[in-house]
C-alpha cells in the first residue's frame, strides 16, 4: 500500500518498520513531527525530553540496553546534544541508534543557518541525507542496519523542504527486533582515557570501512544521461537539479554524505566534461572533491547563504530567470506578530513602556523584539537569556541591575534556563528573571513539557512547580502575575528591579490558542469616544487597526483579552 506522507511522517514510519523501541526527542522546527508521528505507534515508547542532550543520552542508554533507539532535533539542538554524541561515537552501539537532525536553510524558524554535516565529520559518524519522503523511510531503515553493522550511531540529515513536503511512500510491516543481550564491558562503554584511547583506533578503522562501503552502497547512485554535464549533489538539491536539468545532465546522487566515496566520485568526474556540485550551505562535497584533485564548479557559482530552489538552480546553470509578479504600489510587509490575545503582549508592553533592557530567549515570545513593542535586546540560544543577564549585570553593575531583566518561556526554562538561574543565585547578582509561563511549548506547535502535567501522549505526568523550583535553587523572591493585568504586571517589574537581591516573576496565563481556553466576547470601539491617539496600536495586536482616523477592532480575531481597554485613556474600547 502507498500513502502520501510528509517527510517527517515517513521518517516516523521508518522508525516503526525498523523495529525501534525507544524514542526520545525535544521539539524543534522542522523536526518536531517525526516524534509526534512516532508516538502514534504503540509499539514504540516515545517521549519529549527536557532538552536534546537528555534526549540523546536517553537514546544512548536504550541502545546500550540492546534496543533500537532514536532521538530527533533541529540543527541547533545538535549543539546541545554534541557532548554525548562525540563520546558515543567512540563507544559504539549495542542496539542500533539513529539521530535525526533537521537543518533550516533560509532560517524559516531558526537563529542561524549552520550545516550539520560538520558534526558528522567532526564526530566521525556516518550521515545519510534523503531527498523525499520515500527515501526518509528507506534511509531510516538503512541507517539502523549501518549502525549495527559498523557499531556506530548514525545521523540522518533532514532539511525544512524534505521534512515538510509530501510524496508517495510504500508501507511495509514492522520488523520486530529482539532485544540484544547486554554484556558488561567497561572497555567499550566507560570512556575514561585508558579505555577511550583504544576506542579512537576503532573509530578510525570504522571510518575506513565506511568509506569503502560508500563506494558500492545503493545509497550513492549514478544516473547517467550524457557526458557533457555532471552534477554531484544530495538531499533536496537533487530534486531541484533533476527538475531543472532533466536528461540534459548526469547525476551522482550522494545519499551518504559522510564519509564520502573516493573512486566513485573520481570515476564520475572523469566521464564528464564539466561537473557542478550543488549543495546548500557549506562546501562539504566540493571540498572533498578538491582534496581529490578534481576540478568542479560549486560555491563560486551558488554561494553558501540561504535556501536553494528550482529557480536558483535554473538561474545559475541556465541563466533563466523566473517570472515574478510585481505591484505598481509599495505593498507593506507583514512580519509575524504575536497572536491576538497572546499572554506575552501585556508583559512586553510594560517592559517597553518602562524602557527596560531585555535579555531575550528562544520562543514565540521572541516576537516581542519586533515593532511596535521593540521590547527585546538580545536573543542567543535556548536558556542564554538568564545566563547572559547575569553576565550583563556583572559587567555593568548596579545601574544595569535596576533596569535589565531576562525573559524565558516555561519550556525553554526547563530546557536550559535552570542552570543559569542557579548561577544567579550562587554568584549573586541582583538579577530579575521573568518566566513566561503559557502552559505549553508554543512556538513548535503546542507540545507538552515538564511543567504542563501531561506527557507526549497526553497522559497525566509529574508537573514541575516553577515557584518551588526557583525557591529550591536559592531565589527567595518569587511572585506570579497575570499579564492581562497591566497594572499588576508593571508594579511587579518595578518592585523587583528595585530590590537588592535576585528575583523571579512568573508571568502566567495559558496560550490563547489552547483549545481549553475560553475567551471573552470580542471588544468594540465607541467611535464617539475614540480620539485617534493610536495608543492601542502600541500593543501590536493584529486585531487592532485604524480606519478614517479611528480605531477598528476585527471581531474575527479579537479574543476579548482586554489589555487594549487598559491603555485606552478615552475609554473608547468597550465590551
Amino acid at each position: 500500500m502507498k500513502k502520501l506522507m510528509l517527510g517527517n511522517e515517513a521518517f516516523a514510519r521508518g522508525l516503526y518498520e525498523a523495529g525501534v523501541r525507544v524514542v526520545s526527542s525535544y521539539p524543534g522546527t522542522p523536526s518536531t513531527e517525526i516524534t509526534e508521528y512516532a508516538a502514534k505507534y504503540d509499539e514504540m515508547y516515545a517521549e519529549w525530553a527536557p532538552n536534546e542532550k537528555v534526549a540523546a543520552e536517553t537514546a544512548i542508554g536504550a541502545s546500550i540496553a540492546g534496543a533500537r533507539s532514536f532521538c530527533g532535533m533541529k540543527h541547533v539542538g545538535l549543539n546541545v546534544a554534541a557532548d554525548p554524541l562525540f563520546t558515543f561515537s567512540y563507544s559504539g552501539v549495542n542496539g542500533g541508534m539513529v539521530i535525526a537532525v533537521a537543518d533550516d536553510p533560509g532560517m524559516h524558524s531558526s537563529q542561524n543557518e549552520q550545516d550539520s554535516r560538520h558534526y558528522a565529520i567532526a564526530a566521525k559518524v556516518p550521515m545519510l541525507e534523503p531527498s523525499d519522503s520515500a527515501e526518509c523511510r528507506d534511509y531510516v531503515k538503512a541507517a539502523y542496519d549501518i549502525s549495527e553493522e559498523f557499531d556506530t550511531p548514525v545521523i540522518v540529515r533532514m532539511c525544512t523542504r524534505v521534512a515538510h513536503s509530501q510524496s508517495a511512500v510504500e508501507l511495509f510491516d514492522r520488523e520486530e527486533k529482539k532485544l540484544k543481550e547486554y554484556v558488561k564491558c567497561p572497555q567499550k562503554y566507560v570512556m575514561m582515557p585508558a579505555f577511550a584511547r583504544p576506542r579512537h583506533v576503532v573509530v578510525e578503522e570504522r571510518t575506513a570501512k565506511l568509506t569503502e562501503y560508500a563506494e558500492t552502497s545503493p545509497l550513492n547512485r549514478v544516473i547517467e544521461n550524457n557526458t557533457e554535464i555532471g552534477i554531484i549533489t544530495s538531499g533536496v538539491c537533487f530534486q531541484y537539479a533533476r527538475e531543472v536539468m532533466g536528461d540534459k545532465a548526469s547525476y551522482l546522487k550522494l545519499g551518504m554524505v559522510n564519509p564520502f566515496p573516493v573512486s566513485l566520485i573520481k570515476d564520475f568526474c572523469a566521464k564528464h566534461s564539466k561537473v557542478y556540485v550543488i549543495e546548500e550551505l557549506d562546501d562539504i562535497i566540493e571540498t572533498h572533491c578538491r582534496k581529490l584533485g578534481l576540478e568542479v564548479i560549486g560555491k563560486e557559482l551558488f554561494g553558501c547563504i540561504g535556501e536553494f530552489s528550482q529557480a536558483v538552480v535554473a538561474s545559475k546553470l541556465l541563466g533563466e530567470e523566473a517570472e515574478v509578479l510585481s505591484f505598481p504600489e509599495n505593498v507593506p510587509v507583514r512580519p509575524p506578530v504575536m497572536c491576538a490575545g497572546c499572554p506575552h503582549r501585556g508583559l512586553f508592553y510594560c517592559l517597553s513602556k518602562n524602557k527596560v533592557t531585555v535579555s531575550g530567549d528562544i520562543g514565540c515570545y521572541t516576537l516581542g523584539a519586533s515593532a511596535p513593542l521593540n521590547a527585546m535586546d538580545t536573543t542567543i540560544c535556548m536558556g542564554a537569556s538568564v545566563s547572559a543577564l547575569h553576565g550583563f549585570n556583572k559587567a555593568r553593575g548596579e545601574a544595569a541591575e535596576k533596569s535589565t531583566v531576562a525573559v524565558i518561556g516555561d519550556s525553554t526554562f526547563m530546557h536550559s534556563g535552570i542552570t543559569g538561574l542557579v548561577n544567579i543565585a550562587y554568584n549573586a547578582t541582583n538579577s530579575t528573571v521573568i518566566i513566561l509561563d503559557n502552559s505549553i511549548t508554543g512556538m513548535t506547535g503546542h507540545q507538552q513539557n515538564p511543567t504542563t502535567g501531561k506527557n507526549l501522549k497526553g497522559d497525566p505526568a509529574a508537573a514541575v512547580n516553577l515557584e518551588e523550583l526557583c525557591k529550591a535553587v536559592g531565589i527567595k523572591r518569587v511572585r506570579v502575575v497575570d499579564p492581562y493585568n497591566l497594572a499588576e504586571t508593571e508594579a511587579a517589574i518595578k518592585e523587583e528591579l528595585a530590590v537588592s537581591e535576585p528575583s523571579v516573576i512568573i508571568s502566567r496565563r495559558p496560550c490563547a490558542l489552547l483549545k481549553y481556553v475560553k475567551h471573552e466576547a470580542p471588544l468594540k470601539v465607541d467611535e464617539n469616544k475614540c480620539v485617534g491617539c493610536k495608543m492601542c496600536l502600541k500593543l501590536g495586536c493584529p486585531a487592532i487597526s485604524m480606519k478614517n482616523g479611528k480605531c477598528v477592532i476585527d471581531h474575527t480575531q479579537c479574543v476579548g483579552c482586554g489589555i487594549c481597554t487598559e491603555v485606552c485613556k478615552p475609554k473608547a474600547i468597550v465590551k
